[in-house]
Protein backbone atom coordinates (compact mmCIF):
# COMPACT_ATOMS: atom_id res chain seq x y z
CA UNK A 1 0.00 0.00 0.00
CA UNK A 2 1.36 3.43 -0.90
CA UNK A 3 1.32 6.45 1.42
CA UNK A 4 -1.51 7.94 -0.67
CA UNK A 5 -3.83 4.92 -0.33
CA UNK A 6 -6.14 4.67 2.67
CA UNK A 7 -7.38 1.33 4.01
CA UNK A 8 -10.38 1.20 6.38
CA UNK A 9 -9.55 -1.16 9.25
CA UNK A 10 -12.79 -0.64 11.17
CA UNK A 11 -15.80 1.67 11.00
CA UNK A 12 -18.25 2.20 13.84
CA UNK A 13 -21.08 4.62 14.41
CA UNK A 14 -18.81 7.52 15.38
CA UNK A 15 -15.22 6.56 14.48
CA UNK A 16 -13.28 4.95 11.68
CA UNK A 17 -9.83 3.42 12.12
CA UNK A 18 -7.75 3.73 8.95
CA UNK A 19 -4.25 2.94 7.71
CA UNK A 20 -2.38 5.12 5.25
CA UNK A 21 0.97 3.65 4.38
CA UNK A 22 2.44 2.50 7.72
CA UNK A 23 0.34 4.91 9.86
CA UNK A 24 -2.89 4.02 11.65
CA UNK A 25 -5.20 6.79 12.85
CA UNK A 26 -8.80 7.59 13.72
CA UNK A 27 -11.32 9.67 11.79
CA UNK A 28 -14.75 10.91 12.88
CA UNK A 29 -17.54 9.67 10.64
CA UNK A 30 -20.32 11.87 12.03
CA UNK A 31 -18.83 15.37 12.33
CA UNK A 32 -16.56 17.79 10.52
CA UNK A 33 -14.66 18.81 13.67
CA UNK A 34 -15.04 20.09 17.19
CA UNK A 35 -15.23 23.48 18.91
CA UNK A 36 -14.02 24.62 22.32
CA UNK A 37 -15.86 27.66 23.69
CA UNK A 38 -13.93 30.23 25.72
CA UNK A 39 -16.62 31.98 27.76
CA UNK A 40 -16.54 34.53 30.58
CA UNK A 41 -19.77 35.63 32.28
CA UNK A 42 -20.69 39.30 32.78
CA UNK A 43 -19.44 39.02 36.40
CA UNK A 44 -15.98 37.88 35.16
CA UNK A 45 -16.28 34.14 35.79
CA UNK A 46 -14.85 31.54 33.42
CA UNK A 47 -17.23 28.76 32.45
CA UNK A 48 -16.01 25.18 32.84
CA UNK A 49 -17.91 21.92 32.63
CA UNK A 50 -17.29 18.67 34.44
CA UNK A 51 -18.37 15.28 33.17
CA UNK A 52 -17.40 11.64 33.33
CA UNK A 53 -15.48 10.57 30.22
CA UNK A 54 -15.62 6.85 29.47
CA UNK A 55 -12.28 6.66 27.54
CA UNK A 56 -10.51 8.18 30.56
CA UNK A 57 -12.57 6.33 33.20
CA UNK A 58 -12.49 9.61 35.12
CA UNK A 59 -14.21 12.93 35.54
CA UNK A 60 -12.85 15.59 33.26
CA UNK A 61 -12.87 19.36 33.60
CA UNK A 62 -13.26 21.07 30.23
CA UNK A 63 -14.36 24.27 28.62
CA UNK A 64 -17.76 23.91 26.97
CA UNK A 65 -17.23 22.03 23.71
CA UNK A 66 -18.90 19.90 21.11
CA UNK A 67 -18.95 18.50 17.64
CA UNK A 68 -19.54 20.49 14.48
CA UNK A 69 -21.87 18.92 11.94
CA UNK A 70 -23.00 15.95 14.02
CA UNK A 71 -26.67 16.93 13.75
CA UNK A 72 -26.58 19.13 10.62
CA UNK A 73 -24.13 18.75 7.72
CA UNK A 74 -24.36 22.53 7.11
CA UNK A 75 -23.42 23.35 10.72
CA UNK A 76 -20.93 26.17 11.23
CA UNK A 77 -18.32 26.60 13.95
CA UNK A 78 -20.26 29.61 15.28
CA UNK A 79 -23.58 27.74 15.38
CA UNK A 80 -22.03 24.72 17.08
CA UNK A 81 -20.28 26.93 19.65
CA UNK A 82 -23.47 28.82 20.47
CA UNK A 83 -25.51 25.59 20.69
CA UNK A 84 -23.00 23.73 22.88
CA UNK A 85 -22.48 26.68 25.23
CA UNK A 86 -26.23 26.98 25.82
CA UNK A 87 -26.82 23.24 26.11
CA UNK A 88 -23.93 22.59 28.49
CA UNK A 89 -23.88 25.76 30.63
CA UNK A 90 -27.23 27.49 30.14
CA UNK A 91 -25.55 30.67 28.86
CA UNK A 92 -26.44 32.20 25.47
CA UNK A 93 -23.82 34.14 23.51
CA UNK A 94 -24.94 37.06 21.37
CA UNK A 95 -21.61 36.93 19.54
CA UNK A 96 -19.18 34.13 18.69
CA UNK A 97 -15.71 34.90 17.37
CA UNK A 98 -13.79 32.01 15.79
CA UNK A 99 -10.19 32.39 16.93
CA UNK A 100 -8.25 29.53 15.37
CA UNK A 101 -8.48 25.95 14.20
CA UNK A 102 -5.93 23.15 14.41
CA UNK A 103 -5.42 19.41 14.97
CA UNK A 104 -6.43 17.87 18.29
CA UNK A 105 -3.78 15.13 18.23
CA UNK A 106 -2.01 15.06 14.88
CA UNK A 107 -0.43 11.64 15.37
CA UNK A 108 -3.69 9.95 16.39
CA UNK A 109 -6.51 11.61 14.47
CA UNK A 110 -7.29 13.91 11.57
CA UNK A 111 -9.86 15.75 13.76
CA UNK A 112 -9.60 19.53 13.82
CA UNK A 113 -10.67 21.65 16.80
CA UNK A 114 -11.61 25.30 16.69
CA UNK A 115 -11.38 27.75 19.57
CA UNK A 116 -14.26 30.21 19.68
CA UNK A 117 -14.74 33.15 22.03
CA UNK A 118 -18.29 33.68 23.31
CA UNK A 119 -19.25 37.30 23.97
CA UNK A 120 -22.17 39.19 25.45
CA UNK A 121 -23.43 36.27 27.54
CA UNK A 122 -26.91 36.02 29.01
CA UNK A 123 -28.11 33.28 31.39
CA UNK A 124 -31.05 31.31 29.95
CA UNK A 125 -31.16 28.16 32.13
CA UNK A 126 -29.02 26.04 34.48
CA UNK A 127 -27.27 24.00 31.78
CA UNK A 128 -26.23 20.41 32.39
CA UNK A 129 -26.25 19.02 28.85
CA UNK A 130 -28.83 17.05 26.92
CA UNK A 131 -30.62 13.84 27.97
CA UNK A 132 -27.48 11.75 27.30
CA UNK A 133 -25.17 13.90 29.44
CA UNK A 134 -24.67 14.64 33.11
CA UNK A 135 -22.71 17.90 33.15
CA UNK A 136 -21.82 19.99 36.18
CA UNK A 137 -21.26 23.67 35.39
CA UNK A 138 -18.49 25.53 37.22
CA UNK A 139 -18.31 29.34 37.17
CA UNK A 140 -14.86 30.28 38.46
CA UNK A 141 -13.60 33.85 38.97
CA UNK A 142 -11.15 34.58 36.16
CA UNK A 143 -8.40 35.61 38.61
CA UNK A 144 -8.57 32.16 40.27
CA UNK A 145 -9.22 29.96 37.22
CA UNK A 146 -5.68 28.60 36.69
CA UNK A 147 -5.24 27.83 40.40
CA UNK A 148 -8.68 26.17 40.49
CA UNK A 149 -7.73 23.97 37.53
CA UNK A 150 -4.39 23.05 39.13
CA UNK A 151 -6.19 22.05 42.35
CA UNK A 152 -8.64 19.86 40.41
CA UNK A 153 -5.69 18.21 38.66
CA UNK A 154 -4.13 17.43 42.06
CA UNK A 155 -7.47 15.90 43.06
CA UNK A 156 -7.26 13.48 40.12
CA UNK A 157 -9.47 15.13 37.53
CA UNK A 158 -8.43 14.61 33.92
CA UNK A 159 -7.30 17.85 32.30
CA UNK A 160 -6.79 18.61 28.63
CA UNK A 161 -3.77 20.85 28.08
CA UNK A 162 -5.95 22.96 25.76
CA UNK A 163 -7.61 24.37 28.91
CA UNK A 164 -4.57 26.57 29.50
CA UNK A 165 -4.63 27.71 25.87
CA UNK A 166 -8.27 28.64 26.42
CA UNK A 167 -7.37 30.65 29.52
CA UNK A 168 -4.73 32.53 27.52
CA UNK A 169 -7.27 33.22 24.76
CA UNK A 170 -9.56 34.99 27.24
CA UNK A 171 -7.28 38.02 27.18
CA UNK A 172 -5.32 37.53 23.93
CA UNK A 173 -5.97 37.18 20.24
CA UNK A 174 -4.12 34.23 18.64
CA UNK A 175 -1.38 36.64 17.48
CA UNK A 176 -0.71 37.72 21.09
CA UNK A 177 -2.38 41.11 20.85
CA UNK A 178 -4.85 42.04 23.60
CA UNK A 179 -8.53 41.34 23.15
CA UNK A 180 -10.53 44.44 22.33
CA UNK A 181 -14.15 44.83 23.45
Amino acid sequence: MSDSETECLYEGTYLRLVRRGHWEYAERVNASGAVIVVAVTPDDKVLFVEQYRIPLAANSIEMPAGLIGDTDANDSIEAAARRELLEETGWHAERIDVLMCGPTSSGLSNEMVAFARARHLRRIHAGGGDETESIVVHEIPRTHAAAWLAERMRQGYAMDAKLWAGLWLIDHEPDGSPVTP
